[in-house]
């Protein structure tokens, strides 16, 4: 599925157009470009290919996106009460 996003969006503000606690609890975002995908994936729907050339990458809270980025975004949505 794919969010639409401005140009210079920040990685946990664009977590956040998904879903506030996205945002709220943003850890990292994994990140590889479609045409990294593309080139490497083998023609599975696998990031194996991507991350064994070194295309799959670790990005933090000042991560600018990019037209075309796959993100998984890494979030902490414990903010319930503690007993």
């Amino acid at each position: 599925r794919s969010w639409t996003i401005m140009k210079g969006t920040l990685a946990p503000q664009a977590a956040g157009v998904i879903h506030t606690d996205f945002e709220r609890g943003f850890i990292k975002a994994e990140v590889c470009a479609f045409d990294d995908f593309k080139k490497y994936h083998g023609g599975k729907a696998s990031m194996a290919g991507p991350k064994e050339h070194g295309r799959y990458r670790q990005e933090g809270k000042q991560y600018e996106m990019h037209d075309g980025d796959i993100v998984v975004f890494m979030h902490n949505t414990s903010g319930g009460k503690k007993k």
